[in-house]
């Protein structure tokens, strides 16, 4: 699978990459998001979440996220297979997705949370989405209602915000408001534009 026209958009959780999608999507860019088509792979394949880690985390037929989320980040043994289940079916779907936009001959933008954790995805360009792992741990909390020991987990679960600005093409800085992410978006799309043309 050719990945020409993707760009990877990658942070941390809590960095703000859904509010630069969404920034992103009005400027007309398209955008295929690992972390839902992920969702959808939970939804699908609920039996197999089922059978591996038992019936306590299947509410109704549908897998409990929370309670998932709260195991798997908790103890690596355990995210490890749910990764071993959903990263191929979801390699598979942003493939399909990836193949209809590389039709178009246009940039799209490919979010990917642990783009340089697990190295799937042969993208050159990477835009991270920063911001610092104070402000990280601050956002979890109040978006989630996660205690700080279940934030500072899932921080600890992915490679250090740090460590990855060195590694990307981009960074978009989240560490003010929305006016200044919108200035930082703004910036990466002056940066597209000059470096596709």
């Amino acid at each position: 699978m050719s990945f020409k026209n993707a760009i990877a958009l990658t942070g941390g959780i809590a960095t703000g990459k859904s509010s630069v999608c969404s920034l992103l999507s009005m400027y007309g860019f398209k955008i295929i998001d690992a972390d839902k088509v992920a969702h959808q792979m939970l939804v699908l394949h609920a039996t197999k979440v089922e059978k591996i880690f038992g019936v306590e985390y299947i509410d109704e037929g549908e897998v409990n996220r929370k309670k998932l989320g709260s195991l798997i980040f908790s103890d690596k043994r355990e995210r490890l297979k749910l990764e071993a289940l959903l990263h191929p079916l979801i390699k598979e779907q942003i493939e399909k997705e990836s193949a209809f936009c590389e039709s178009k001959s246009v940039p799209y933008i490919v979010d990917i949370p642990l783009f340089f954790e697990n190295r799937n995805y042969d993208i050159d360009e990477v835009v991270l989405v920063y911001c610092t792992k104070e402000q990280q741990l601050k956002r979890l909390i109040d978006r989630e209602g996660l205690s700080q020991k279940e934030a500072q987990d899932r921080i600890n679960s992915q490679m250090n915000i740090n460590d990855k600005k060195p590694l990307a093409s981009f960074v978009i800085d989240n560490t003010k408001d929305l006016k200044h992410l919108q200035a930082e978006v703004e910036r990466f799309v002056e940066y597209i534009k000059a470096s596709r043309c």
